[in-house]
C-alpha cells in the first residue's frame, strides 16, 4: 500500500507542475480528488486490511490525499495569480489598419452615382497621341494647350504622323469608344491624367480626372442638368444646387462651367466659396459635332453631353483640404482620418 501511495502522489506531481491553464488544473482535481478517483477505491479497500493496521494505512491514504490536494490549491492560486497580473481594463496598444486613399474614395463614390443612372466605367490609355487627345476633340493646331509647355510629349514612334503624348485629360477615352461602338451610349472614364504645371496648392503635373458622356437621339441641355443635379445631390447633399455659367471648350458647343452652392456655408458666403455661395466643380457642354463626325457618328441624327471633373477638386470640397499637395504626400497622420470603420 504504501509503494502505491507514493507512485500516485509522485505522479500527481509531475502532472500539476506541468499544468499551465486552469482547465488542466481542474481535471486534476477530478482526477485525484474526484468521487472515481484511485483514492475511493483504496479507502473502500481498507475493509480487507487487518484491524491492527487499518489505523496506520487509513491515515497515509488522508496525508498523500491531502498533500495532493495542497498541490492541487497552489497550482490553482498561481494561475489565479498569473490572470490577475493582465489588466484587462488598460488601454491596448493601437493597431493600423490600412484603408483606402481619399482619392480612392472618391472616385469610387462618383462612379456609384453614374453607375446608378445608367452609365458604365471604362478606363483608357495614359499614353496616347495627338488624334485623340487633340484633333479629334476639335482642338485646332495652334490651340495653346498643345504647346511643349502645357503637355507631356513623348519620344515614342509616331503613328500615322501624330506623336505620342501623355494624355492632358481622359476625354480621349470618350473617342475610342465612340469611334467603335453605336449609339445609345453612356460611360465615365477615370483615371490619371497629366499637365506641365507647376506645383503648388492647387495645381500637380499629375493628377486624376472622371470624363462622362452621353449619346443618343434627342439628347439636350436639359437632360445633362438634370444628370448633374443628381450628382451634386447625391455627392454633397439633398439640399445642393447647381448652376451653369457660359464658358468655352473646342469639344462642346454650347459650352459651362458647373458650379455647386457652397457645402461650407449652404449658399450664404464665406471666405471658401469668396463670399459667392457657389464652389465650381466642372466644366460640361454638348459634344461639338465636329466631335461626333471625327468619331464617325452622325450628327445629324445623335446629339450628346459630355462632363469632366478634377478629382482632387471633388476631394477636397468633400472633405475640406485647404492644399491639394496633402493628397500625394503619403502623411500617414493625414491619411488616418479617412480610414474606412
Amino acid at each position: 500500500m504504501h509503494e502505491r501511495l507514493q507512485a500516485i502522489l509522485s505522479e500527481a506531481r509531475g502532472e500539476v507542475a506541468a499544468a499551465s491553464t486552469k482547465e488542466a488544473v481542474e481535471a486534476l482535481r477530478v482526477k485525484y480528488l474526484g468521487k472515481k478517483a484511485e483514492f475511493t477505491n483504496l479507502m473502500k479497500g481498507l475493509k480487507d486490511v487487518a484491524a491492527a493496521d487499518r489505523p496506520a494505512v487509513g491515515k497515509a491514504i488522508n496525508d498523500t490525499k491531502t498533500e495532493i490536494e495542497a498541490m492541487i490549491e497552489a497550482a490553482a492560486e498561481r494561475g489565479k495569480k498569473a490572470a490577475d497580473a493582465y489588466d484587462v481594463s488598460f488601454q491596448a496598444k493601437r493597431i493600423s489598419f490600412g484603408s483606402k486613399h481619399p482619392l480612392s474614395q472618391v472616385i469610387e463614390e462618383v462612379c456609384a452615382i453614374f453607375k446608378g443612372l445608367g452609365f458604365r466605367v471604362a478606363e483608357g490609355n495614359e499614353i496616347e497621341d495627338e488624334w485623340f487627345n487633340f484633333d479629334a476633340l476639335n482642338v485646332p493646331a495652334n490651340h495653346t494647350s498643345r504647346d511643349v509647355t502645357d503637355t507631356f510629349y513623348l519620344d515614342l514612334p509616331q503613328r500615322d504622323g501624330y506623336k505620342k503624348l501623355l494624355r492632358c485629360h481622359t476625354s480621349p477615352q470618350q473617342i475610342r469608344i465612340m469611334a467603335n461602338e453605336k449609339p445609345p451610349l453612356a460611360v465615365i472614364s477615370p483615371g490619371r491624367v497629366y499637365r506641365p504645371d507647376a506645383v503648388d496648392a492647387s495645381h500637380l503635373f499629375m493628377f486624376h480626372q472622371i470624363e462622362g458622356f452621353a449619346v443618343q437621339e434627342d439628347l439636350n441641355l436639359s437632360h445633362l442638368k438634370g444628370v448633374l443635379q443628381k450628382f451634386a445631390q447625391e455627392m454633397f447633399g439633398k439640399e445642393t444646387q447647381i448652376r451653369f455659367r457660359p464658358s468655352f471648350f473646342p469639344f462642346t458647343e454650347p459650352s459651362a462651367e458647373v458650379d455647386v452652392s457652397c457645402i461650407i456655408c449652404k449658399g450664404k458666403g464665406c471666405p471658401v466659396c469668396k463670399r459667392t455661395g457657389w464652389l465650381e466643380v466642372l466644366g460640361c457642354g454638348m459634344i461639338h459635332p465636329n466631335v461626333l463626325k471625327a468619331s464617325g457618328i452622325d450628327s445629324e441624327k445623335y446629339k450628346g453631353f459630355a462632363f469632366g471633373m478634377g478629382v482632387e477638386r471633388i476631394a477636397m470640397l468633400r472633405y475640406r483640404i485647404s492644399d491639394i499637395r496633402m493628397l500625394i504626400e503619403n502623411d500617414v497622420k493625414f491619411l488616418e482620418q479617412f480610414y474606412e470603420v
